[in-house]
């Protein structure tokens, strides 16, 4: 035994050591608590700030707890969990910011298939946002050698057990919040808001979509059909007619529900040249109009696409093609779209733009003071553009009008000084009248002066209704005050039955479909056919599918048949669906 073993100051130093020690790890346990929980009041505070309502607060933060506790049951440390996830969360709002002020909308957790999974995509990123993308992995550089560095650090132990326990409670948490906070909003994924709540609820519909391994459902094979070609050019065999397609927003025929009292004087507006009403079956009930006209455009059901279906538009830009507008500027046509909103709105601007669309108007390009002018502010825009290109150039025009005077909320009153009959049986269904009484008169404005305007010019006018309001809830069986995020429908419900008029002047449409009701992806092919244009050949199997399912198309008996159409698409370059 040496000496300084013995030496009573050597042990009294020793002890002052240990008990520096003792007192330094006290403390780093401490103040990794302390962070801990400074970390999740500040996540808790952000939540209670833009999560709203509390039951989307509660899943939020049930969400966050589960994947906290999940790093905890690994990791044990108590810090280290906490701020990996605060540090999660931190960049799914920086990107979403990011991301909904250049495109329009959140993050989604399918863009990391989307964005990061493609050399196409990357490159796009890359030539395009490189100093976002530099400063995204920068961030993601820092934060990672920050957890390192927190993970060092972080004394504090918890037992797995334990842990375990805390992640039962919080699936619990979640899972009840998710069976109570009803259906999500339509524009979820648009908002300013939401942001980490919405990228959660993502990844369900992410995981479908990567099982199924395409965004569209479709066959495996096409059976041995034949690919689906799109002319490079388009000759008709006479001068086309110039082409209206009205997109109405918010409307339908009120004949559809006995319960409603209304002026006969409407019935005309909804009736055809061949003096029939014609019902469209729609995908949507009071709101996300973008769902409609990518069917009508596009000619496909949004249906097909399961849970990302919201996003058809964001996530098809450059994806679709042998489109409506691309067809008729084959065929000449000069293509411009009256937008009543900013066309940043969902982002459909750049999808407008993808599909054959030269010339976008939106609210700001036409001189709108708000997004619901009347009717005939738009026909007005329209009848002085066509003036001025009729004056100029002999090629046909396609003008595709987005009206908005119909949309909801439906009070207070709508141009109060406009004497129209209105109805009920209720205030807001007297006044939503009231507006469609407006649209009949602003359309059979427009109809007129495209006769006295342009005598010598055809044209083959297409009105649809793109979805029903908010005021037929009591005619489906839901209370006037439900949220339409939570009724649940079939597809073939009598909620999303529209109309559609087809109509011509100094122009003979033809005959319409003999079918009881017409599912929209149809609209666009008849439409073209109605022209007597040059089909494509994904136009004419268009066609022959609607008299096989009898206007139907997600719902028609010959399913194997629509799956296969998807599969042809896809084979042929028309449709990416990756």
């Amino acid at each position: 035994m040496t000496t300084d073993l013995l030496d009573p100051k050597r042990h009294g130093f020793m002890s002052l050591v240990r008990a520096v020690a003792r007192d330094r790890l006290a403390n780093r346990h401490a103040a990794a608590w302390i962070l801990s929980a400074v970390l999740a009041a500040a996540m808790w505070a952000y939540f209670v700030g833009h999560e709203w309502p509390w039951l989307n607060i509660a899943f939020t933060a049930g969400v966050t707890v589960t994947l906290v506790s999940s790093a905890l049951l690994v990791s044990r440390r108590v810090l280290f969990s906490t701020a990996a996830v605060a540090s999660l969360v931190a960049l799914i709002v920086a990107v979403s910011e990011v991301k909904r002020h250049y495109l329009g909308m959140t993050l989604h957790a399918y863009d990391i298939v989307f964005y990061l999974m493609s050399f196409d995509t990357l490159s796009f990123l890359w030539s395009g946002f490189r100093t976002e993308v530099i400063g995204l992995f920068a961030a993601m550089a820092a934060l990672a050698a920050l957890g390192w560095a927190v993970y060092r650090f972080d004394p504090t132990r918890v037992s797995r057990p334990a842990a375990a326990g805390v992640l039962v409670l919080a699936l619990a948490t979640t899972a009840y919040t998710v069976a109570n906070k009803g259906g999500r909003h339509h524009t979820l994924y648009y908002w300013d808001h939401h942001y980490v709540s919405s990228f959660y609820l993502s990844w369900a519909e992410t995981i479908e979509t990567l099982w199924q391994g395409q965004l569209i459902e479709a066959a495996p094979q096409n059976g041995g059909a034949s690919m689906l070609a799109a002319p490079a050019s388009c000759r008709p065999q006479e001068r086309p007619p110039n082409i209206i397609l009205i997109h109405q927003e918010s409307v339908f025929p009120p004949s559809l529900f006995p319960g409603i009292r209304y002026h006969s004087g409407l019935d005309p507006f909804f009736r055809s040249a061949d003096g029939g009403l014609h019902k469209l079956r729609v995908e949507t009930y009071g709101g996300a109009s973008w769902l409609t006209e990518f069917s009508v455009l596009a000619g496909v059901s949004t249906l097909s696409f399961g849970g990302m279906r919201p996003f058809v538009q964001s996530l098809m830009q450059g994806k679709v093609h042998d489109t409506i507008p691309e067809t008729l500027a084959r065929c000449g046509y000069r293509n411009i779209l009256y937008y009543p909103m900013q066309k940043d709105f969902v982002s459909s601007g750049k999808f407008y733009s993808a599909i054959g669309f030269s010339e976008i108007l939106d609210r700001k390009a036409q001189g709108a003071t708000k997004y619901n002018e009347r009717d005939r502010f738009y026909y007005d825009n329209a009848l002085r553009n066509m003036q001025d290109h009729f004056r100029h150039s002999q090629a046909p025009m396609f003008n595709f009008i987005i009206t908005a005077a119909t949309h909801l909320p439906y009070e207070p009153a709508f141009m109060p000084e406009i004497e129209v009959p209105g109805g009920g049986p209720s205030p807001k269904m007297h006044e939503y009248l009231r507006r469609v009484g407006i649209a009949k008169m602003d359309y059979d404005y427009f109809r007129a002066e495209l006769v006295r305007r342009f005598p010598n010019e055809r044209f083959l006018i297409v009105q649809y209704g793109d979805h029903q309001p908010v005021v037929t809830r009591p005619f489906l069986g839901f209370n006037a005050t439900t949220a339409t995020e939570d009724m649940t429908m079939g597809p073939e419900s009598p909620g999303y039955l529209t109309y559609y008029t087809v109509d011509g002047i100094n122009f003979d449409p033809g005959p319409l479909p003999d079918v009881e009701v017409l599912d929209v992806p149809y609209l666009g092919a008849l439409l073209l056919n109605a022209a007597r244009l040059p089909l494509s050949d994904a136009q004419h199997e268009r066609l022959r599918l609607l008299n096989a399912c009898h206007g139907r198309y997600f719902t028609c008996a010959k399913r194997d048949e629509i799956l296969t159409f998807h599969r042809r698409l896809i084979d042929s370059g028309l449709l990416l669906a990756r």
